[in-house]
């Protein structure tokens, strides 16, 4: 497995849990948070909030800096840039593929309408 593979994957395992998905936005939208100020935005207690914290910093997601007593966590889009364009080079790869399929398929159901050279027979309808 490619770093890359390994770094979108870490990315996706971590957003593929709903609430790691809010507490990014929670944060995107602040900026600059501590887990107290995140925990006092969501429904589930500080230790939820840090644990949660540890899996998006693990993944690249988030950095934390300490200020004072303080961690403060701010989103860090590189992974979630690199993430997004791999599905949009899957999604690519995919669309050439239909396409082919596509082609092939008009190509033959054009094929078939014609009659077989030296047949008596009509074409199907």
């Amino acid at each position: 497995m490619t770093a890359q593979a390994s770094s979108v994957g870490a990315v996706l395992a971590a957003l593929a849990d709903p609430t790691r998905r809010q507490l990014l936005d929670v944060l995107a939208a602040r900026g600059a948070a501590s887990a107290t100020t995140i925990a006092a935005a969501l429904p589930i207690s500080r230790q939820a909030v840090v644990q949660h914290l540890a899996v998006l910093r693990d993944a690249g997601l988030v950095s934390g800096d300490r200020v004072g007593r303080e961690v403060r966590y701010v989103v860090r889009p590189q992974p979630l840039d690199a993430a997004a364009r791999w599905m949009l080079d899957r999604a690519a790869e995919w669309d050439r593929r239909l396409e082919t399929i596509k082609r092939l398929a008009e190509a033959d159901t054009a094929g078939a309408a014609r009659p077989i050279a030296g047949s008596s027979r009509p074409p199907p309808e």
